[in-house]
């Protein structure tokens, strides 16, 4: 990675709920930061990540929301937000 720009590396798949689809990468940024990048089906229901993650890391992207992502089209809105 070049040290003069932000940059980053995924470090990890985002297995969905049927355990063989990747349905989105855990990055890691050259500025020691993790992040969720969605594939072209946006977020979706996330059952494991491979490799698997540290305590620690799975804290930082919130994993345990990302486990309970309603599926599309069920009328259902996202865990983290609030009721209307």
């Amino acid at each position: 990675m070049n040290e003069d720009k932000v940059e980053g590396v995924a470090i990890a798949n985002l297995i969905g709920t049927d355990e063989h689809s990747v349905v989105g990468w855990i990055y890691r940024w050259n500025t020691g930061a993790l992040a969720v990048m969605w594939g072209v089906n946006g977020p979706q229901r996330v059952a494991r990540c491979q490799p698997d993650l540290s305590d620690v890391e799975k804290s930082e992207i919130d994993f345990d929301s990302l486990t309970r992502i309603e599926v599309k089209g069920s009328g259902q809105d996202w865990p983290w937000r609030s009721a209307k």
